[in-house]
């Protein structure tokens, strides 16, 4: 089997799972009670919180612990806009971020809000123009995807946060796909909050965090007891937060090496499918994207026949995010890049990670290259790519 679906989940690192492992057994006391075995796990997760501070240049009491991605989103976008709707009612995002950011917004329209859908350009990328014209007196939060999920482009958050400050808004990053894979220092980047899951690199399912700079004022999302210093309930679910923060150390030590390793891997890749099968696009190859991230488009085959088809070959890709991978309806990002339907009906996105080879890499050219082929013979356009071939 080759895996080329790490931006949908990512096998949990050995040592990540060596590092769990005692949490699941001898030391599984509550991090709530005050015995020996509940400050056994107290300190546990605390030594996560700083390494996963360390790893982001943030302080540790700015890290909350959530159940993942989704849940952090939530958190900072509704627990941000409850604590301000006093100051103004408009909030500004971007027509591409995923449905764990896109959804919150739609819910607080019906709230009450007014939300500004930001558009993109052909390679997917916020103008940075266009948010400075989106905001109005009005305005009191914004939130960007660092890194988009389907297409990898990176989008350009440092200029954006900074003119958000200029105007005293408050701005929230999903850099679910980012985390681990790109340096984040918040020394620097002038965002307020971010929001990152374990399972996109090389953690557990069902854990994140949120980062909160400090002064920022949030309301829970979760009521319960004190846990996470009163701002999200529940009792810490230890093992898997203890594993989040070997998986970001690991990622964030190796960082460097292994972008430039999985790089040359995409690039020979994207190469080869270039070379060999006509009429394809890559979306958002003229922008800075991830290194472990291309989203082809193929004219006159449809996505989920190339994906079942790769599948039954023992490649597992996506046809976009793994979310919504089960809608019959287009990816809404290459929709928003402007692709019409019957073009964004044919994507395949490979995301590639720490376990690929080049041997991988030209297996895969060779395969698809075949398939894409094969469904054109039976596709009455596809017919008339492979004659002008």
């Amino acid at each position: 089997m080759i895996y080329l679906d790490y931006n949908a989940t990512s096998p949990c690192h050995p040592k990540v799972i060596e590092t769990m492992l005692p949490f699941f057994g001898e030391k599984f006391g509550n991090p709530s009670s005050l015995h020996t075995m509940g400050q056994e796990a107290k300190k546990a997760i605390e030594e996560s919180r700083a390494a996963i501070a360390r790893c982001i240049s943030a302080r540790e009491e700015e890290i909350i612990f959530t159940s993942g991605g989704t849940e952090a989103n939530n958190l900072a976008i509704r627990g941000v806009v409850k604590a301000y709707q006093k100051k103004g009612n408009h909030l500004i995002t971007s027509q591409i971020e995923h449905h764990a950011v896109l959804n919150v917004f739609k819910a607080l329209e019906k709230e009450g809000f007014t939300v500004t859908y930001l558009p993109v350009n052909q390679e997917g990328l916020v103008d940075p123009g266009d948010f400075q014209k989106a905001i109005t007196p009005q305005t009191i939060f914004a939130s960007i995807m660092h890194a988009n999920n389907e297409t990898g482009v990176i989008q350009p958050i440092e200029e954006l946060a900074s003119i958000a400050k200029e105007h005293g808004i408050i701005f929230h990053t999903d850099a679910v796909q980012t985390a681990g894979k790109l340096p984040i220092d918040l020394g620097k980047l002038p965002v307020d909050l971010l929001s990152a899951s374990a399972h996109k690199f090389y953690g557990p399912k069902g854990t994140g965090f949120l980062y909160v700079r400090k002064g920022v004022r949030l309301i829970p999302q979760l009521l319960g007891g004190a846990h996470e210093r009163g701002r999200r309930g529940g009792t810490e679910n230890v093992p898997l937060i203890v594993g989040m923060g070997k998986a970001l150390e690991i990622c964030t030590q190796e960082q460097e090496e292994e972008n430039q390793r999985i790089q040359a891997l995409r690039d020979f890749l994207e190469s080869g499918i270039l070379a060999e099968v006509p009429e394809v696009i890559i979306v958002g190859r003229r922008s800075p994207r991830l290194s472990n991230t291309s989203l082809v488009l193929v004219r006159y085959v449809e996505g989920e026949s190339m994906l079942l088809n790769l599948d039954f070959a023992g490649i597992c890709v996506s046809s976009g995010s793994a979310c919504t991978s089960g809608s019959l309806e287009p990816s809404h990002v290459l929709l928003a890049c402007g692709y019409p339907h019957e073009i964004a009906h044919g994507s395949v996105r490979f995301s590639l990670g720490k376990w690929n080879t080049m041997e991988e890499m030209k297996e895969v050219v060779r395969v698809f290259s075949s398939i894409v082929e094969k469904l054109r013979h039976i596709s009455p356009f596809g017919k008339e790519v492979i004659r002008n071939v």
